[in-house]
């Protein structure tokens, strides 16, 4: 007769043995092995990408178009010049004026789709949607430039301020561990509350307790000295309250900036975004999205515009002085684009009431630093901003193009969990490719 054995084990050892399996879960890195990022001389270290969520009008903004007549330029019939010989913007646009020479202009930018979460697809991908959904511009960077190629700063490597974007998942195939971090709260208000960082709420001196708390109840990490995966588990809370009461609080504390740099960045949500994304630059981040919202203007359309233009104008200008004030212009590409364009024809009758609508035919980008030239325009539009006339420029090529400046191989290739042959950015078949003239 076989012989019958009985395998059982304690509940504190099968308590231990669910800790560990959960600690292997929770710790697991990436699903893609490690990649290098390609040899190509990088000019750039970091990326901030002002988001126009919604769409912005390049009409109002970077291709004004004065000979169009009232339906197409409204009230904005006045362009200026800038200090970039032969360069003309947007009369609202009067202190980006002044540092044209810091930055180049896209007018010719074109995928043609008009819907928001597919557009927002197509710009921060470069690619058209099919089977696979891929990452954006920032997961990339992240895969290519975070913890897997030495990134040691005090945040996640892939930021984004202050609300997520929310159009499509931005780390696509790569998975949860490139998803960008969402900081929450309003840089405008003291103190600046990230999510994760500053509890609502929750006095300092609380979390304090309550991670003493934690402490002693860890009877299980006290039984276990030494455990690998219980070290990881204390690393990680350790990097927890590093972020909540160390130097990583001291990224995001604006009382630490004086108030005329404050003032000039401009005191509302986007001014005080460009000034924590330049302090996060500063700090190492290599990637940093401005989520700037409110430009999908369907309705009265430049009542929005007299509000939200000079914010603009304000905020990004002086972002791109102070980054050059601090050295950093050259190793920091700043790149402005929405999903898509406004119409240029204006929408007068109710129930619109002056409003624009969603355009992806035609519209602007602009690009600085990092590599990037200033001074320039790149392609144009027709007379009335409606179709692109010279140059055209894909999503694929501007984001071709900053890969190469980081020093990411866009002709490399991309891991994936299918095992694909993928690139991480092939050359568009349309158009003149990547933006070699301003590079």
């Amino acid at each position: 007769m076989e012989k019958q054995t009985t395998d059982f084990i304690t509940r504190r050892e099968a308590l231990k043995r669910g800790v560990v399996g959960a600690a292997g879960i929770a710790l697991t890195g990436p699903l893609t092995r490690p990649v290098r990022a390609a040899p190509l001389n990088p000019t750039a270290k970091s990326v901030i990408q002002i988001w126009m969520w919604g769409g912005p009008s390049h009409l109002d903004t970077f291709d004004p178009k004065p000979d169009a007549g009232d339906d197409y330029c409204g009230p904005y019939k006045k362009p200026i010049p800038t200090n970039a010989d032969g360069i003309r913007i947007g009369e609202m646009l009067p202190l980006l004026a002044q540092q044209a020479d810091k930055y180049s202009i896209i007018r010719s930018m074109t995928h043609g789709n008009n819907s928001h979460e597919t557009a927002s697809y197509i710009v921060q991908t470069g690619r058209e949607p099919g089977r696979l959904v891929y990452p954006s511009v920032g997961a990339v960077v992240s895969l290519f430039k975070g913890y897997d190629h030495g990134y040691k700063g005090l945040v996640p490597p892939y930021i984004v301020l202050t609300q997520p974007q929310g159009r499509f998942s931005e780390a696509g195939f790569l998975g949860p561990r490139y998803k960008p971090f969402a900081t929450g709260g309003d840089p405008n208000r003291t103190p600046f509350a990230v999510e994760g960082i500053v509890a609502k709420g929750i006095s300092d001196q609380r979390q304090r307790s309550r991670r003493q708390l934690l402490h002693n109840l860890d009877s299980l990490g006290k039984a276990m000295p030494g455990n690998q995966q219980f070290e990881k588990f204390d690393q990680c809370e350790e990097n927890a309250y590093g972020m909540m009461f160390g130097d990583a609080r001291k990224l995001f504390d604006m009382s630490e900036e004086n108030d005329e740099i404050r003032d000039r960045y401009g005191r509302n949500t986007f001014g005080q975004s460009c000034l924590i994304a330049r302090r996060l630059v500063e700090n190492g981040v290599p990637y940093v999205t401005i989520n700037y919202k409110g430009w999908d203007t369907h309705k009265q359309h430049f009542e929005a515009m007299r509000r939200k233009l000079p914010e603009m104008d304000a905020g990004m200008a002086t972002l791109l002085q102070d980054l050059a004030d601090h050295g950093l212009l050259d190793s920091t590409i700043v790149w402005w684009s929405g999903e898509f364009g406004r119409g240029p024809k204006i929408q007068w009758d109710s129930p619109w009431n002056g409003g624009r609508s969603h355009y992806g035919k035609c519209f602007s980008a602009v690009v600085a630093g990092g590599g990037f030239k200033g001074g320039h325009v790149v392609g144009a539009s027709d007379e009335k901003g409606a179709e692109v006339a010279d140059r055209p420029v894909y999503p694929a090529d501007l984001n071709g193009s900053i890969y190469t400046l980081l020093g990411i191989d866009p002709d490399g290739p991309m891991p994936n969990p299918r095992g694909l042959d993928v690139k991480v950015m092939p050359k568009s078949d349309k158009g003149a490719g990547r933006l070699k003239e301003l590079m």
